[in-house]
């Protein structure tokens, strides 16, 4: 598989990085462990859906404690407008307590300990480390996927192949942030039906449009 040169991708993300300096991610939170359970809510749901749900819950629970306490019953209230809300009610709940018991109620930073949580893969360790914590990392979810393998960024078969790809290829000072980047690019212009080749901002970058042609 071959992905563009390096002159290609730095001009890529140096356009993205002019329209958009300080990307970000779209779910609302205020500390790690808010971003944790936002990650873990918005599998399968969107950001939009999850933030309505959040804002109640974490105004009565912002800490494992606080939630945990909920109980089941109790989450459940807040977060069932959200798909899969019974089981993400019980990893959720289940994570709350081992921070307890084995982080002293922190979210820690390694991606071992994240990935042994209840409800977080791969993908949800690399936004918490990336976003809440600030490693560059990059947490491959379908937009990131399209993205990669459309413009020739990173080709792969599975999200880990784009990311191992992603993580070698993307020059150094735009790491940080290309996960932000990439997501929202596909989210709201490389759409998965009909992209919206012309008000692309690397169009004639992209292999996409050459294949179209």
């Amino acid at each position: 598989m071959q992905t563009l040169n390096k002159d290609k991708r730095t001009k890529i993300y140096s356009r993205l990085r002019a329209h958009n300096p300080k990307p970000t991610t779209e779910l609302e939170y205020k500390s790690p462990f808010e971003l944790l359970i936002a990650v873990i809510l918005s599998a399968q749901a969107t950001d939009v859906g999850v933030n309505k749900a959040t804002k109640r819950l974490f105004a009565v629970a912002d800490s494992p404690q606080a939630m945990y306490e909920l109980g089941l019953a109790g989450l459940k209230s807040y977060i069932k407008t959200i798909g899969l809300y019974n089981s993400k009610a019980n990893n959720i709940l289940k994570t709350c307590r081992i921070l307890i018991d084995q982080h002293d109620g922190e979210v820690p930073r390694s991606r071992v300990a994240l990935e042994a949580l209840p409800g977080v893969g791969r993908k949800t360790a690399n936004v918490v480390l990336n976003t809440a914590f600030g490693e560059p990392t990059i947490a491959v979810d379908t937009h990131i996927f399209r993205v990669a393998n459309r413009t020739g960024l990173a080709k792969g078969k599975n999200p880990l192949e784009v990311e191992t790809r992603l993580t070698k290829f993307t020059p150094a000072e735009f790491l940080q942030d290309a996960h932000h980047w990439l997501i929202l690019h596909g989210r709201y212009v490389c759409k998965a039906r009909k992209p919206d080749c012309d008000n692309c901002l690397i169009y004639d970058l992209c292999e996409y449009n050459k294949k179209e042609a």
